[in-house]
């Protein structure tokens, strides 16, 4: 498979219907500050079969104010302050990542991380292919600027935005001549199945031909339907929440996908593509019989004499298709029997010719 830059750069070379989905394992914060819990989630991400395992770069004190209030649900996850919730996550730096980075070379599984300032955005740009560009920042133009800059593909979320903010941030990685992934997001922790919305992602296909569409998931994993549909709707890149452990309490854990979600999702493309089968028109082996049993022929309404010029009420068609093709009546009007044909017999060419 190939990675995240390769996939992106080479999308619109190759027929779309044709790609499996890229699937990012989104790790986030998930590791809870240890490394040997952020390996573990490496291992699974990579047994579970993602292209790419994505984490999140940031420290607290550039990220939210000390009164910026929570948007997810508290019920899950009862701490009410972004600040005090991102300080409890912001262990990891530039040290931590470029570990990880070297274990998940080793594993075969690509690292990505979301930087949330510059000078995270500054350091990944050593260890990433891709970045990764939060919705939350989908307005902050000199950020995806400065991120631009390093010429590499850019994954941006899309939740919580219109139309004209997505084309603002699209203008700006295009004037740097970045790839683009654009990804349906609904900016909800979790996201209720009935706000999953995920026919936006025609309405992101058909606005931005050029860029990839992909969808980041927020809702429960249940059965992973709704990523399956997803990707049926055309989103070729698909970002859920990964954890190692979906009981654990707070943060990302409770709406996210464990490696046995994983694995069940890739059974579903397993039988997506065994069901989607080919993707040019053609009658399949199959369908053989079909073609000779249930299509029509030309055969004779009424007795016909030798030597009869043949008219329009003389010929009718019926099953099956052994004989001269229903497509071809008029040209069969005004030929000569060469030998008596019986009413309801079909039509070979062999049996007529010309006047």
């Amino acid at each position: 498979m190939a990675n995240s830059r390769e996939f992106l750069e080479n999308y619109k070379r190759i027929e779309p219907a044709l790609c499996r989905p890229f699937i990012i394992a989104e790790a986030g914060v998930n590791h809870e500050g240890k490394m040997d819990n952020a390996k573990r989630l490496v291992d699974e991400a990579a047994e579970g079969g993602a292209q790419a395992i994505k984490f999140q770069s940031y420290k607290a004190e550039t990220l939210a104010s000390k009164n910026s209030p929570a948007y997810w649900d508290t019920t899950k996850e009862s701490t009410l302050s972004q600040y005090e919730l991102f300080k409890k996550h912001d262990s990891f730096w530039k040290k931590e990542f470029v570990e990880l980075k070297e274990y998940c070379d080793k594993v075969g599984i690509e690292f990505i991380s979301t930087p949330f300032d510059i000078e995270s955005a500054t350091y990944l740009n050593d260890l990433v292919t891709s970045y990764k560009i939060s919705s939350s920042d989908i307005t902050n133009f000199p950020f995806i600027d400065y991120i631009a800059r390093f010429g590499k593909p850019i994954f941006l979320s899309t939740g919580a935005s219109y139309i004209w903010e997505i084309q603002q941030a699209v203008d700006i990685m295009e004037a740097r001549g970045c790839p683009n992934c654009l990804l349906h997001c609904i900016l909800n922790y979790p996201t209720p199945d009935e706000n999953a919305n995920l026919g936006m992602i025609t309405d992101l296909k058909k606005r931005f031909p050029d860029s990839v569409i992909g969808y980041s998931d927020h809702t429960l994993p249940k059965e992973m339907e709704m990523l399956k549909m997803a990707f049926l709707l055309g989103a070729v890149v698909i970002e859920k929440h990964f954890t190692f452990d979906k009981t654990l309490p707070g943060n990302d854990h409770y709406h996210a996908m464990d490696v046995h979600d994983l694995k069940n999702f890739q059974k579903l493309m397993d039988e997506t593509f065994a069901y989607l089968g080919s993707f040019q028109k053609v009658s399949i082996e199959a369908e053989e019989i079909s073609r000779r049993n249930a299509r029509r022929s030309l055969v004779a309404a009424t007795d016909i004499p030798a030597g009869t010029t043949l008219e329009p009420t003389m010929v009718t068609w019926k099953r099956p298709a052994f004989g001269i093709s229903v497509k071809h009546h008029d040209e069969v009007i005004g030929l000569v029997t060469k030998t008596a044909i019986a009413k309801d017999d079909i039509f070979y060419w062999s049996l007529l010719e010309g006047k």
